[in-house]
C-alpha cells in the first residue's frame, strides 16, 4: 500500500489511472477497484477501474439508480456487502436481480469526502465471497483518505493528464450524460426524467446503459416519446422535412 500512496504524488505517475487502479486492487486482495468521482448528490462519474467486472458493476449501478456505491456516495458511510448472496432483495431490488449474473460476489465502498464535502466513492469487488481482513480494511481507509486528500488538495483526478484517446477511456460515463442532454431535448422533459428514461430502456432491453447511449449520441436510437420503445432515427437518405 505504500506503494500505491506513492503513485499518489505529484510528478509519480498518478495520470495513469490503469496502472494505479491494478496496484491498489493488488495491494488490497482484492479482484477489482474503481474510483467513481461526485458529480451531484449520489450521481458519480467512473473515473479509473481495474478490471471488466468492477466496470460492469460500475454500469450496472448507474443503469438501474442503485447499489452499495450509490449509497455510499449518499450518505458518505462505509457499504460493505461481503456476501451478495445474503443480500436482502429488497435492499436493491432492481440490482439483486442482476448479481447472478455480474460474477462479482462481494462489494466494500469506501465514500472519498471529508465532514459535508462529498468527493466519490473507492469501490472495491471480489469474485468470492467474504470480508475483507482488519488489515484490509484499514488499507482501504488510508487509501481512500489518501485519494480524498489528492483531489480536495487539488491534485488532478488520475487519468487528467493522458492523450484524448485514453482520455475517453477515463471518462466512463460521459456520453451518459451527453445522452440525456439529447434525449432532455428531443422529449421535452428535464434532465432527471430523461436519464429515468434511458434508464428504463436500457433495463428493459437488457444491455448496459453506455451502449443505449452510444446509440443515441451516434443517432442509432431514439426514443419514443410515448414509451420507452426504440424509434430510430430514419436514414439520411429517406429523412424529409416538413414544410
Amino acid at each position: 500500500m505504500a506503494q500505491v500512496l506513492r503513485l499518489l504524488r505529484p510528478g509519480q505517475g498518478s495520470g495513469d489511472g490503469a496502472a494505479l487502479a491494478a496496484a491498489g486492487a493488488a495491494a488490497l486482495g482484492v479482484d477489482g477497484l474503481a474510483v467513481s468521482l461526485a458529480i451531484s448528490g449520489d450521481l458519480t462519474e467512473l473515473w479509473w477501474c481495474s478490471t471488466p467486472s468492477s466496470r460492469r458493476f460500475e454500469d450496472l449501478q448507474l443503469t438501474v439508480g442503485e447499489g452499495p456505491g450509490r449509497d455510499a456516495a449518499r450518505t458518505g458511510a462505509m457499504v460493505w456487502a461481503p456476501d451478495l448472496d445474503l443480500v436482502r432483495p429488497g435492499r436493491w431490488p432492481a440490482l439483486s436481480a442482476e448479481f447472478p449474473a455480474l460474477g462479482v460476489r462481494a462489494v466494500f465502498c469506501f465514500p472519498l469526502g471529508v465532514g459535508a464535502a462529498r468527493v466519490g466513492v473507492l469501490t472495491a469487488v471480489r469474485d468470492t465471497a467474504g470480508p475483507l481482513s482488519p488489515q484490509q480494511a484499514d488499507d482501504g481507509l488510508v487509501l481512500a483518505d489518501a485519494l480524498t486528500a489528492h483531489f480536495l488538495g487539488g491534485g488532478e483526478p488520475p487519468g487528467q493528464d493522458l492523450d484524448p484517446a485514453q482520455a475517453q477511456q477515463c471518462l466512463q460515463h460521459a456520453v451518459v450524460y451527453q445522452a440525456t442532454g439529447m434525449v432532455s431535448v428531443q422529449l421535452a422533459v428535464t434532465l432527471p426524467q430523461a436519464l429515468l428514461r434511458l434508464r428504463a430502456h436500457a433495463y428493459s432491453s437488457g444491455r448496459s446503459i453506455t451502449d443505449i447511449c452510444h446509440d443515441v449520441v451516434a443517432r442509432r436510437l431514439r426514443l419514443n416519446p410515448n414509451g420507452n420503445g426504440n424509434n430510430p432515427f430514419p436514414p439520411p437518405s429517406t429523412r424529409t422535412d416538413s414544410p
